[in-house]
């Protein structure tokens, strides 16, 4: 009896880590370039009071054995690398990536960085740079003056020079892809670190080794459906329910064995 009172304990705190992961998704429906997390679980260990396979005093061999389960805990939370929905800003510099990939940006601490957030904006030096102050990397410099600014499917940036007219490039942008990007570490701010579960990064230009393309004054949406997320959260506050009349349950046994 005491063990089902632990057991339906481990699953309400499993699914108070699923609403965590759900109420996260739902408060970042509107970030760009935001991928959504989903909650995995596995059971916990058994109590084999019988094993499968086992014999009888007999010598019979028996098809099934006698084992009791102890509950369920959050195993990993599992990054959905579904493109979400682009949207129109008319802005230069807002950009977008269509197909798998990301923007590599460079930390204070000199480590890169990776993100889907392509909302870009120039410095003081003219450097492309993340609304935090991050720079693109590889660095872009544009020119001061620019009367307009294009950035190619392929990532070629060339921009229209003051009084001549003409254009000229200012740099490339690539992109950075991984053997599993599920196994990225969200940073916060929109940005992702690489880790031995990510694999070894790969950059190209984007187009080339499965990379996606440019959409310039294009920003990608967040990932999370708002519609999954709340049955996600009616199912997951149904089986805490459950979980808690267990508990209720077991609690009234034990009352009544004690009387």
């Amino acid at each position: 009896m005491f063990r089902s009172l632990n057991t339906a304990a481990t699953g309400m705190a499993a699914e108070q880590s699923r609403i965590d992961v759900i109420a996260h998704n739902m408060a970042n429906v509107e970030t760009t370039g935001f991928r959504r997390l989903h909650a995995e679980f596995r059971d916990l260990v058994y109590t084999t009071l019988r094993a499968p396979g086992g014999r009888t005093a007999q010598g019979a061999t028996v098809p099934t054995g006698v084992m009791i389960g102890t509950g369920t805990v959050l195993s990993s939370t599992q990054l959905s690398m579904q493109e979400g929905s682009l949207s129109s800003t008319g802005s230069p510099l807002d950009l977008a990536i269509e197909g798998n990939g990301f923007f590599q940006v460079r930390r204070p601490d000199g480590t890169l960085a990776y993100t889907r957030n392509g909302n870009f904006q120039l410095d003081n030096e003219g450097r492309l740079v993340t609304p935090e102050g991050l720079a693109v990397e590889p660095a872009i410099s544009v020119p001061q003056g620019v009367t307009s600014l294009t950035i190619s499917a392929d990532g070629v940036i060339t921009a229209t020079l003051p009084g001549s007219g003409e254009s000229q490039e200012v740099g490339r942008l690539e992109l950075a892809t991984f053997p599993n990007p599920g196994g990225l570490e969200p940073m916060g701010r929109n940005l992702y670190r690489a880790t031995s579960a990510s694999g070894a990064v790969l950059t190209a230009a984007p187009g080339n080794e499965g990379l996606g393309t440019i959409a310039q004054g294009m920003l990608e949406g967040s990932n999370v459906e708002i519609v999954n997320e709340m049955i996600d959260l009616i199912a997951s506050q149904r089986a805490y329910e459950l979980n808690h009349r267990v508990i209720q349950a077991a609690d009234e046994m034990l009352r009544k064995a004690s009387e």
